[in-house]
């Protein structure tokens, strides 16, 4: 972490892991109303209270953000997930078939 800071590297490597974790979050969105529908948007919103609570509890400033932005897209994916029904719907990607 001396290494992150030392070379001001730290914005940078906030940026990086939020992209990724935005990223990791759009296929969780599709997969989870894919084999769930939105029932299980209860799990993000279990995921962004815990998260932020983690955050405000961790005082290394690098965790703490990656913490808050991981609880913020948790909260966002619970919107994409009534979203993703809509777009279900649409046709624009496939609805699971009931057996």
């Amino acid at each position: 972490m001396e290494f992150l800071t030392q070379y001001n590297l730290t914005g940078l490597v906030i940026g990086v892991a939020t992209f990724l974790i935005i990223g990791m979050f759009h296929p969780m969105v599709i997969k989870g109303e894919y084999h769930f529908g939105v029932r299980c948007w209860w799990v993000f919103l279990a995921m962004g209270i815990a998260a932020v609570a983690a955050s405000i509890a961790v005082r290394h400033i690098l965790w703490s953000t990656l913490l808050a932005v991981w609880g913020a897209s948790s909260f966002w994916s619970i919107g994409e997930l009534f979203e993703q029904r809509r777009r279900v719907a649409k046709g624009w990607f496939p609805k699971k078939e009931k057996h």
